[in-house]
């Protein structure tokens, strides 16, 4: 067996253990590397394998093994063996998820999209699949990150499902990402409550317009973001799906903001379900075949249809 093989077979067996080995223990079950020779030779090998884990900051620690003290054995403190869980304040994050998409280094932006991805406080919030490339530009997104790391409110131009610009006036809280897309987190002063904005709908530049409220206590951007069939962030509109008696039952279930709005003669359920064009409702209708029909708008009926003419059906 290889010195470093040693080693790590070493240190794994004292990780797993749930109380102090002898070295009688430890060579009986590692006995590929200790048992071989006498038991003298053996033991002066593990010393020396002690000693180089020691010297690379390894705590293995001699102890009892009974309430006699009559023999030793060995053991890793977890404690002082594995780093710490990383914290960090929501001005750190901020500082992180900026740089990482202001540098132009993408093995930078990588690190540090890992680095956050555990985040489960402050402003960002990591949730589904990591974010990569995205079309929010990034003195957008520099300017967002700095006002919700200083509290600050925001008013933009932010475009609407119809293709208008409606002007928002925002106290910033958070950041989250979800998929592949940056969202705005905070207070809305034109709706009363806390919305998501996607940074890539927002229009022209975005002006600090003094201080805002802070969030309230326990606030999680992530939370925020509103995720349905219809895609991730805040719905634009509502379409209206005809769905079969046999999957009706349940397949609106849960969704927030769907609505029953008639039960035909057939048994088929037409239900409002909140949408926003160019999202992926198209697709949750198309995904339960015969049993589903897009009724209206007309966008979203055109997607279905091109999606099936797509596959050839």
């Amino acid at each position: 067996m290889q010195p470093l093989e040693r080693l790590v077979n070493l240190v794994a067996l004292l990780l797993e253990s749930r109380t102090p080995l002898t070295f009688e223990q430890i060579r009986e079950k590692l006995a590929e590397a200790y048992a071989h020779g006498d038991v003298n030779s053996a033991k002066r090998m593990f010393e020396r394998d002690k000693d180089v884990l020691r010297d690379i900051g390894v705590p293995i620690e001699v102890t009892a093994t009974d309430v006699w003290d009559a023999e030793q054995g060995y053991a890793i403190v977890k404690d002082r063996y594995y780093l710490p869980e990383i914290r960090f304040t929501a001005e750190e994050i901020t500082a992180l998820a900026v740089a990482a998409r202001s540098g132009g280094d993408t093995a930078a932006e990588d690190a540090v999209r890992k680095l956050l991805s555990g985040a489960e406080e402050g402003i960002l919030a990591v949730i589904g699949a990591i974010a990569g490339p995205s079309d929010e530009s990034t003195a957008t997104l520099t300017a967002v990150g700095e006002a919700v790391a200083s509290a600050r409110r925001l008013m933009f131009g932010y475009r609407t499902a119809s293709g208008g610009t409606a002007e928002r006036t925002v106290d910033a809280f958070g950041l989250a990402v979800r998929g592949g897309h940056w969202y705005l987190v905070g207070f809305d002063h034109d709706r009363g409550e806390i919305r998501s904005f996607r940074l890539s709908r927002v229009s022209g530049s975005i002006r600090d317009v003094g201080e805002g409220n802070p969030p309230p206590e326990g606030f999680r951007a992530a939370d925020h973001v509103v995720a349905g069939p219809w895609g991730v962030g805040e719905p634009q509109s509502l379409a209206r799906v005809a769905l079969a008696p046999s999957v009706a039952w349940w397949a609106i279930e849960g969704i927030t903001g769907a609505d029953v709005v008639e039960t035909r003669a057939d048994g088929w359920v037409v239900a409002t379900i909140p949408w926003s064009p160019g999202e992926s409702l198209a697709g949750w209708i198309l995904s339960f075949g015969a049993d589903a029909e897009a009724l209206g708008p007309p966008e979203l009926r055109d997607d279905v249809i091109r999606r099936l003419e797509a596959l050839g059906a």
